[in-house]
């Protein structure tokens, strides 16, 4: 994934004629140089840059919580607010006076709207995994709405550690070893496209409209295709052939064989490229085409009728816990190899950089012992000598007392929030704070080398860890999966490190960027929270089990409650051919990461199967959006082969548009559902199985 992102930039850099001249390949480490016709940037941290920052990543906030309850993927808004940010911002700067927004707007300025907008879309994550869980297993009060101030509360604790702990680990990870955090440099190239170049003015307003017409049309299909899903959102070919004589092909819909134009996915294999789409669709054929109907035909699981009106149509996506051992569905049968492939690629990963990030936790300790060591010594001790150089400016560098204050503060209101409102002791509180940090290595080493951060795998790694601790404190079996499941929460702590790799290269304040990420993370608190109560009103299958199917599959939740379950219980409830088969893959996932980075050379990486999609095409129970992201990544990859530079002009635009459009047409969907005239009531169920609505 990250090799596909650099390959896209070579052409970018191509188009920024006088600064990097016709060279075929570019650098991603250091500071792109300085563009002598550019204005020096007096402001960077501004108030409108923070507003249009937070507004537009309140957008893919709500995007998405969408997302990720659809498909449990959650998307960063780098992006997106880099290119919307540019599009609002300059005609303000040129039109406005001084004193309503005007004056010179530059790429530093554009980076700090794009980082308060990644920061204010960070925490959907919360209510696409742990939450929904909790309400499903019956931890919390009947609705989200009851418990909406415990909500907000929960969030604030989770809103600043990934903050706070970026700051230092910017050093190691982007200064030293240079990580590459593909996402970062994508964000930065396109910043730096918009805004240097002879071409730049012309160029933005190309990307701005590309964006613009992409995210318009996102939200009018996911709106539209409401009325009549069968038609414009999902095709059932399959139930089509099974009802003009081919009537096994019945047997290839059960299992979810459909097509779906989802564009936020087509956006999304864009991006990804072909590594990650592919081992997605290849998990999911293995799960949901192989593995599921042996286990059918072996009476190792067991489907329901889907619809008694359309013989032999069955329903293998139900969730049963009435006998999950000896009588099991295929989707909680494939929960478990799904989820063991994901937690042993994570940990796989960190035993083979394991001394990258014993290197970055000594320089993140460095300053601590720096100034105690000077204490000892005395006033007038010579401060040491950097071990790493910082080519940023000592007044525009995070002060340790800045970023220290907000990991303190967070402490604090975590360990009270948890105690008063959930009555979590807090040394338990400080355990699980201490392993978002340790686990904070675990983000960056990914999301700096692959662009996937494994929030889900820290997650449940982070559940196994205290599954554990509330054995050993003998709590009963319901607070037991309730200290599970928020311990678990408190681990996936937004990374925003990403953001810092855009500031390296832009030569941006890390302290102007920090400052915007805080005010990010404000909106996100408020706009995660409420969309979850929006989306669980309209759709209350999200968060109960009794309903037979759901609008929203939501994958990571499904791994969150079985991972509270088996470990907060006497017993373990793994089916014993899905622990075997769970083992097996897990064992092929690990000596696939050993072999990648000690027999396979880097230039063929791509070729290694990625686990981690492979394990979410496991738990994911519907292939249409592996298939979506084959053909986004099919078509990018051929789209750069022909014409590179048609395709970095508009490729990133495009794909960041898709995926916000949708999000927010899922938003109006819920929001026309409550108001009692969605398409559950007012649309068509042409197209759909049985005759069945089927948005």
């Amino acid at each position: 994934m990250g090799a596909d992102v650099e390959v896209a930039l070579v052409d970018q850099a191509e188009n920024d004629e006088g600064l990097t001249g016709a060279s075929r390949t570019i650098n991603t480490d250091d500071p792109f140089p300085i563009d002598p016709h550019s204005p020096v940037e007096e402001r960077q941290f501004t108030l409108r840059a923070v507003l249009v920052g937070c507004a537009l990543g309140a957008v893919i906030a709500a995007s998405n919580v969408y997302l990720g309850l659809k498909t449990g993927f959650t998307f960063g808004a780098g992006l997106f607010g880099s290119i919307f940010g540019f599009a609002i911002l300059k005609p303000l700067s040129t039109s406005a006076p001084s004193y309503l927004g005007g004056g010179y707007f530059g790429p530093k300025e554009n980076n700090v709207a794009q980082a308060a907008a990644s920061a204010a879309g960070s925490l959907g994550l919360l209510f696409t995994s742990g939450f929904p869980a909790a309400y499903q297993l019956g931890l919390l009060n009947a609705t989200p709405q009851e418990d909406i101030g415990r909500l907000f509360t929960f969030t604030i604790c989770c809103a600043f550690f990934g903050l706070a702990f970026s700051i230092p680990l910017r050093k190691f990870y982007i200064l030293k070893l240079k990580l590459v955090f593909p996402s970062g440099v994508a964000s930065a190239y396109t910043i730096r496209s918009l805004h240097v170049g002879k071409g730049a003015a012309l160029d933005a307003k190309r990307k701005t409209k590309a964006l613009i017409l992409s995210f318009c049309f996102a939200i009018g299909l996911r709106v539209v295709s409401e009325y009549a899903p069968g038609i414009l959102w999902d095709w059932h070919l399959f139930y089509t052939l099974s009802r003009i004589g081919w009537t096994s092909a019945i047997n290839a819909e059960s299992w979810g064989w459909i097509w779906e134009w989802t564009p936020a996915f087509i956006g999304a294999g864009m991006l990804t490229g072909i590594n990650a789409s592919y081992s997605f669709l290849g998990g999911s054929f293995l799960a949901w085409a192989v593995i599921g109907p042996i286990i059918v035909s072996m009476g190792k699981a067991f489907g329901i009728p889907a619809n008694p009106n359309v013989p032999g149509y069955m329903n293998y996506a139900s969730i049963s816990l009435t006998d999950p051992v000896n009588h099991p569905s295929p989707r909680y049968w494939l929960v478990w190899p799904g989820t063991l492939m994901l937690l042993c690629t994570s940990f796989a990963e960190v035993g083979c950089n394991w001394k990258s990030i014993y290197a970055a936790m000594r320089t993140m300790a460095l300053p601590v012992t720096q100034r105690f060591k000077h204490s000892l010594d005395g006033a007038d001790a010579p401060t040491s000598k950097e071990e790493i150089v910082d080519p940023v400016p000592a007044s525009e560098r995070v002060p340790f007392w800045m970023w220290g204050s907000v990991l303190i503060l967070s402490i604090i209101i975590s360990c009270v929030v948890m105690g008063v409102q959930f009555g979590q002791n807090v040394g338990i509180t400080l355990l699980a704070i201490i392993f978002a940090f340790l686990f904070s290595f675990i983000g960056c080493e990914s999301s700096g080398r692959t662009n996937i951060n494994p929030v889900t795998s820290i997650g449940n790694a982070s559940q196994l860890v205290f599954g554990g601790v509330g054995k050993g404190q003998n709590y009963s079996f319901k607070r037991g999966e309730l200290l599970n499941v928020l311990s678990g929460m408190l681990a996936l702590a937004a990374d925003m490190i990403s953001d810092l790799k855009t500031a390296h290269l832009l030569r941006s304040s890390p302290k102007a960027v920090f400052g915007g990420q805080l005010c990010g993370a404000i909106v996100s608190i408020f706009m995660s929270a409420g969309v979850y109560v929006v989306f669980s009103t309209a759709y209350p299958c999200i968060n109960d089990l009794k309903y037979a199917t759901c609008s929203f599959p939501t994958p990571d939740v499904q791994s969150w409650r079985a991972v509270a379950v088996a470990v907060s219980s006497p017993t373990l409830p793994i089916p014993p051919s899905s622990g075997y088969t769970a083992i097996g893959l897990g064992i092929a996932a690990v000596l696939s990461v050993v072999a990648k980075y000690t027999i396979v050379p880097p230039k063929y990486h791509v070729f290694v199967p990625n686990f981690n999609a492979i394990g979410i095409g496991f738990i994911l129970n519907v292939s249409t959006y592996p298939l979506a992201m084959v053909f986004g990544s099919t078509m990018a990859f051929f789209w750069r082969r022909k014409a590179p530079t048609h395709y970095e002009m508009f490729c990133y635009a495009i794909a960041a548009g898709f995926i916000a459009g949708e999000g927010l047409g899922g938003i109006v969907n819920a929001i026309l559902t409550i108001a009692g005239v969605g398409g559950a009531k007012y649309g068509s169920s042409v197209g759909c199985p049985g005759g069945v609505y089927c948005g």
